[in-house]
């Protein structure tokens, strides 16, 4: 995905958690930083300054018990923190390029029942508990859902039709 947009011009700063090594667990410390609207680390004040410049910020990753995982949220917790990306006193997001933010999953649950049975939490718990709330309102949710029930090809072809705009 990053190639299409390279392709139309755009710079890529791509956030791996996985290959940073981030840790997603909200230490003693690291709460008492938050606290004070500091920074927990190195690693959270780049990725804070690297949000701070972006103009789009694109989630990707698997919907897990109907929610995201401790590391999406790990990350939110850390990284997009009051007096740093938002102002505590009036909930106002400090990004203020106003980025369009796509957050693209994947389940095994179908969509309908996502939906009708679970109420969409990943909606309620991105757009209203975090981004509505500080007045990111460019928002969009990619989802393709049943992913375990597709073949290989299958699977292949949504890659190869996916795109955002």
């Amino acid at each position: 995905m990053s190639s299409d947009f390279t392709r139309r011009g755009d710079d890529v700063d791509l956030i791996d958690l996985h290959a940073d090594h981030f840790n997603p667990i909200m230490s003693k410390e690291d709460l008492a930083d938050w606290r004070q609207g500091k920074s927990c680390n190195s690693q959270t004040a780049d990725y804070q300054k690297r949000l701070l410049k972006a103009d789009r910020i694109i989630f990707m990753f698997p919907i897990w018990w109907e929610i995201m995982p401790a590391m999406t949220k790990g990350f939110l917790d850390k990284v997009y923190a009051k007096n740093i990306l938002y102002t505590a006193n009036n909930m106002k997001t400090k990004l203020v390029t106003q980025p369009k933010i796509d957050v693209i999953t994947t389940m095994s649950t179908p969509n309908w029942a996502y939906r009708l049975i679970f109420g969409t939490p990943i909606l309620k718990a991105l757009f209203r508990g975090v981004f509505l709330k500080t007045r990111l309102t460019h928002f969009k949710w990619h989802n393709i859902a049943n992913l375990d029930k597709k073949s290989a090809a299958q699977r292949k072809a949504i890659l190869a039709n996916f795109s955002i705009k």
